[in-house]
């Protein structure tokens, strides 16, 4: 009798690490498949999202294989991931998002994209952390625009708080995402992680040595979408002789750091928090 009980502990405990190894494996490939949404960024600059409004990003969201489908009324739903800007310019390690939304009137069909979102302040990333931003609601959103040539007068400006984008078929295009809900997925960032500690707060601050590879390579691809940079050390980038957003630099909030009217030097950045 003993003996049975020892062996069904036994298989319950193996049933759940065997579940949480493949938690962790499917956060690893929802990485994967944000980075390689970012990747397709460069590949159609005349139709991709404007490198000047990337450059002035405080947080990018990517939600690979949103499922959108409706017979009668629709429903859409991803998960994803969200990086913010540090004080140095960098990127943060990856928190996991979940987007949740519904739209009226009469459809059939269903259908996948993928989205990004771009924030322009650190208002709408707040919400997020702390239970739930609604686009629309909690945080101005537009249909972002297109184009590598989409100048400043376009609303860069841009007085959204956030701008949305779709990618299907290879092409983006800006999206309207009013009423769509975003959530954080603490279960993924536990089992990315490998902690239940592991807060949206901690991990923008965290040192990117806590995160699997894969975030790393997920940042890079990030960074030479935002920054105009090498994706590896020695490499130069074609076509600039420095960082794009350099000359954007006054006007980007960063994660932790308070802007130049709230402090002088009260405040000081620790990357390894």
């Amino acid at each position: 009798m003993k003996t049975t009980r020892t062996l069904a502990i036994v298989t319950m405990l193996a049933l759940f690490v065997s579940s949480f190894a493949q938690a962790a494996t499917r956060e690893e490939k929802r990485v994967a498949d944000a980075a390689d949404v970012l990747d397709q960024l460069s590949r159609i600059p005349e139709k991709s999202i404007p490198p000047n409004l990337l450059s002035r990003a405080y947080a990018v969201a990517v939600v690979p294989n949103v499922v959108r489908a409706a017979f009668g009324l629709g429903a859409r739903r991803g998960k994803g991931l969200i990086v913010v800007r540090q004080g140095d310019n960098s990127w943060s390690n990856p928190a996991f998002i979940t987007l949740t939304g519904g739209s009226v009137g009469w459809q059939v069909g269903a259908e996948s994209a993928d989205v990004i979102l771009v924030f322009k302040t650190r208002k709408g990333v707040d919400g997020i952390a702390n239970g739930k931003l609604t686009l629309g609601a909690n945080a101005s959103v537009a249909a972002g625009p297109v184009g590598r040539h989409t100048g400043v007068a376009t609303d860069i400006e841009f007085k959204a708080e956030v701008y949305s984008y779709s990618r299907s078929r290879g092409l983006f295009a800006g999206i309207a995402l009013e009423g769509a809900g975003i959530t954080m997925d603490r279960k993924a960032n536990a089992a990315f992680y490998g902690s239940t500690s592991m807060t949206p707060e901690k991990i923008f601050v965290s040192s990117p040595n806590i995160a699997p590879n894969v975030a790393n390579t997920f940042v890079q691809v990030l960074t030479a979408q935002t920054l105009r940079l090498p994706t590896s050390p020695g490499m130069q980038a074609a076509g600039t002789d420095r960082p794009q957003a350099q000359d954007e630099e006054a006007d980007v909030r960063t994660y932790g750091m308070p802007s130049p009217d709230e402090s002088d030097d009260e405040a000081e950045y620790d990357p390894n928090y």
